[in-house]
């Protein structure tokens, strides 16, 4: 799905269902600020909470970025490493792994799931 769009435009496309994924963060520690905890929650708790959504959220990334180029495209390093060559990239490019590329997209998505988590339990805190 997708292979006929630019690397680009599918890698816009991959940060835009992955924030949009995350905003799950944001109404789970909204969910048990209100329905949970009686309306109110401190910042720790909800970052602690937003924490282990993102955890949730970063394993799902990974297992199925993992299938896709282990399983599904296992061709997709080799074309990736070719995209970047045809678009004028010389430097090095490491060897990658279906495995590594995994591990690498859990970090992307913890990162993105961190800024997330501090973004809304700050916006939701309340005692």
């Amino acid at each position: 799905m997708g292979q006929e769009l630019s690397s680009t435009t599918q890698m816009v496309i991959g940060y835009i269902s992955m924030t949009i994924s995350l905003l799950f963060v944001f109404f789970g520690i909204k969910h048990y600020r209100d329905q949970e905890n009686n309306g109110s929650i401190t910042f720790r708790k909800a970052f602690i909470l937003g924490i282990f959504i993102s955890v949730f959220a970063a394993v799902g990334f990974a297992i199925i970025d993992y299938i896709y180029t282990a399983v599904i495209n296992p061709d997709w390093i080799a074309n990736y490493v070719q995209t970047q060559r045809d678009l004028g990239y010389e430097g090095e490019i490491p060897d990658h792994t279906s495995s590594s590329l995994a591990v690498f997209m859990f970090l992307i998505v913890m990162v993105v799931g961190i800024i997330i988590t501090i973004l809304s339990a700050l916006i939701l805190q309340r005692k």
